[in-house]
């Protein structure tokens, strides 16, 4: 079976083409055939070895990709759903070893598969479910009720764009930061209000919100240069697994997509929101799967708005 992956770590240049071995299919899980995968930052983590959690054998590939658009190929026996060979699905993978998006086909838990949103190509459904899971579950962990002001970063990007989509719809309150190019993008999520992007963010959220946001989701990874924006005692929702140092009572929630990777409730409502309109999905370029070399290159470049699709059909 085709995949694409590396068998020594490194950049772009590093992804190839290689073969792998189909996947057993057990109780409680779908085989996807892969269609579009959706190349995230997280994926160049595998791709230079960050993420690598054994040592691998020789001639083993790692695998990336964390977003899948596709058909259901089989139901695995005693598996509780009510999907069925051909539909269309949407699905979240974690990567291990050669088990990642990149891949023909994909085993997977029946809680990380939904049917993808209708209307939508199977491009389009595959940006949406790990970037729009992690924008969900930050919500969820930072808890705030309609008419609070949550301060996002990095919101020109998928995650943050998704986010201050999937806010306003909770009837929250959004201040985004956006580079001068990307103010329209950012205003045409919803945002409230735009500051400029950079190391002084926090000050110019504060000159808006003298007192200091409810919560921030930092979604540019600036760390501590950020949360001078938070008002005492409130939320900080983090993305890299930094859990802050707990100055000024502030809560840090680092969010961990791939603990949530089963959670189908929450795929089902972004399916619902990208059906009703409230969530736009973004597809920056569509590429052959054999080029996913380029793709990362693009996305090392910088500027890319939406993501960039791998096509295996």
């Amino acid at each position: 079976m085709r995949a694409v992956g590396v068998v020594e770590y490194g950049g772009p240049e590093a992804l190839r083409e290689v073969d792998v071995a189909r996947e057993a299919l057990g109780d409680g899980q779908v085989r996807v055939r892969v269609l579009a995968a959706a190349v995230n930052p997280t994926d160049t983590l595998v791709v230079n070895g960050s993420r690598t959690d054994a040592d691998r054998a020789a001639g083993v590939a790692d695998v990336p990709g964390m977003d899948v658009g596709g058909e259901v190929v089989e139901v695995g026996p005693g598996t509780d759903t009510d999907l069925a060979p051909g539909e269309r699905v949407m699905a979240v993978v974690v990567p291990s070893g050669e088990h990642g998006a990149y891949r023909d086909e994909v085993v997977l838990p029946v809680g990380s598969v939904v049917r993808a949103p209708a209307g939508t190509s199977h491009a389009e459904a595959s940006t949406l479910p790990m970037n729009g899971l992690t924008a969900r579950l930050t919500l969820e962990a930072l808890d705030l009720a309609p008419g609070q002001v949550l301060a996002v970063t990095g919101a020109a990007g998928a995650y943050g764009g998704y986010l201050v989509q999937l806010a306003k719809a909770d009837g929250i309150t959004v201040v985004a930061d956006a580079a001068e190019k990307d103010e329209g993008l950012v205003r045409s999520f919803g945002a409230d209000h735009v500051v400029r992007r950079g190391d002084d963010v926090a000050e110019r959220i504060r000159v808006l919100f003298p007192d200091g946001v409810d919560a921030l989701a930092d979604g540019a990874v600036q760390g501590d240069k950020v949360t001078a924006a938070v008002k005492d005692g409130g939320g900080v929702a983090t993305v890299r697994f930094w859990e802050g140092d707990g100055t000024r009572g502030l809560r840090f929630h680092p969010i961990r997509v791939r603990e949530g990777a089963e959670r189908r409730d929450l795929l089902e409502r972004l399916r619902e929101q990208a059906e009703s309109g409230e969530v736009a999905l973004r597809v920056a370029d569509v590429l052959p799967a054999a080029h996913a070399g380029e793709a990362h290159e693009r996305l090392a470049a910088g500027g890319v708005r939406g993501r960039m699709v791998l096509d295996f059909s």
